[in-house]
């Protein structure tokens, strides 16, 4: 397998005319400045390697237009999202989530970190596959194509010190050991023989809803599998002021006491931090995904991501509720909100953005050899058109900011996976109508004609 791309993004300059040759899943050579073999599949445009969507609730998609009426605040929507989460079940599940991983691919999307939390029946009782709910993901990453990583969630608490509630019943396992025990099971069959676009990672929902003593356990869990840990930290002011007067002291800090801080960890948000918080995570190289149009949606606040990343954590990115499915959009969000925080311009480049889009994300997610363009890594690819109204007239010396600043996910072209072509000229292979998939999946959990 071969492309020609007109131009391309190889990790830190641009380069035109590279054959990009591919056997199986993985690229084998990437050849700048070669004339097109007459077999080569021509990619006009600019190719960028596959993104990653670092943070991801699938179900959140149902909520799309939904909860941007009236006012309130993050607790409000929570609510409204609750009321979703009841409705699902493993079926309803997997034709949803499938329908938003194709949106995903038709945006660039090559592989998704599922923050998985609603794992039983309602009121708690689990189905009769324990994980029913977490393999209707993993299987509807694979009919759309593209890789996930499964973030299985512990979810024990209702807030610090109170119990779960009514939906939330769907979610906890009771203690810490009752969910690892859950996801070991999860996790052994992944990997396996038609499962290879699947990982299993772990997450700590918050310091909300874990309790102190069994944060180490989770943290325990994915250290010796060597496994992505994920967690939504200091996302809202309620939270930080929660924690301290619970343990006297930080989200951030009460983590790294937990040992649940590192290079495999990712920090979901970390919009209310303290200097010390900054320097905690930047210290111990944990990683912090960043939300742009969900914190801004839910008027969470603008995280300080330019100091998190001068103090050592790798910036990734993530769509989390979905208000909308658009890495450029996130990415140039980091830069823009970083504007309005200081009222000055220039605070990232185009192509550290693009790497917090593709191969940081996938790191965050446990896939260190996809992102980037290179022989070895994971065949994956997006094009994006340069002949949009959006696009048009950038030169060739600003193909990277002409990404970032204009492009959006209607700008996709081209998208391959794992070696395998699941978006031609903007149309998904595998799903074909994803506005119809959507519209079906959504009306059957909102209960809307």
């Amino acid at each position: 397998m071969h492309w020609h791309a007109e131009f391309a993004w190889l990790g830190d300059h641009m380069a035109a005319d590279v054959l990009i040759e591919a056997d199986g899943e993985r690229f084998t050579r990437v050849t700048p400045g070669v004339p097109a073999p007459p077999d080569a599949r021509p990619l006009p445009g600019l190719t960028l390697p596959g993104l990653a969507n670092a943070h991801s609730h699938a179900f959140h998609r149902a909520l799309r237009s939904r909860a941007q009426g009236g006012r309130g605040t993050f607790w409000t929507w929570r609510e409204q999202m609750y009321a979703v989460a009841e409705r699902l079940d493993p079926d309803t599940y997997r034709a949803l989530a499938t329908a938003v991983y194709a949106e995903m691919a038709l945006a660039g999307v090559s592989c998704v970190g599922e923050f998985h939390y609603l794992h039983h029946r309602p009121g708690g009782e689990p189905y009769d596959d324990p994980n029913a709910m977490g393999e209707a993901l993993i299987a509807a990453a694979a009919d759309a194509g593209i890789r996930i990583t499964l973030l299985d969630t512990c979810y024990l608490t209702g807030g610090i010190g109170r119990p779960l509630q009514g939906p939330q019943l769907r979610f906890g396992d009771g203690t810490a050991g009752n969910w690892a025990r859950r996801v070991d099971s999860l996790y052994d069959h992944t990997g396996k023989s038609g499962r290879l676009h699947a990982r299993v990672g772990a997450a700590v929902h918050s310091v909300r809803a874990v309790p102190r003593e069994q944060i180490g356990a989770v943290a325990d869990w994915a250290r010796q599998r060597r496994a992505p840990l994920h967690v939504h930290l200091s996302e809202q002011p309620a939270e930080n002021e929660a924690c301290r007067d619970a343990y006297g002291m930080t989200p951030t800090r009460l983590l790294a006491e937990c040992g649940a801080l590192g290079a495999r960890t990712v920090a979901v948000h970390a919009t209310h931090l303290t200097d010390e918080d900054i320097g905690l995570l930047g210290t111990t190289m944990t990683g912090v995904c960043m939300c742009p149009t969900t914190e801004r949606d839910l008027a969470d606040g603008i995280g300080p991501a330019r100091d998190l990343a001068a103090a050592g954590s790798p910036i990734c990115l993530g769509s989390d509720q979905h208000a909308v499915i658009d890495l450029f959009e996130e990415a140039r969000a980091v830069e823009l909100d970083e504007r309005l925080r200081t009222r000055e311009r220039g605070h990232w480049t185009a192509g550290s953005l693009l790497a917090a889009a593709t191969w940081n994300g996938h790191y965050g997610l446990g896939w260190p050899e996809a992102g980037r363009l290179e022989p070895g890594s994971y065949a994956d690819l997006v094009t994006v058109a340069l002949d949009s109204p959006r696009t048009a007239g950038a030169g060739p010396d600003h193909l990277a900011e002409a990404a970032v600043f204009a492009a959006t996910a209607a700008d996709v072209r081209h998208v391959v996976v794992s070696g395998r072509e699941i978006v031609r000229d903007g149309r998904h292979l595998l799903v074909g109508d994803v506005a119809a998939a959507l519209d079906s999946a959504i009306t059957a959990v909102t209960q809307e004609a």
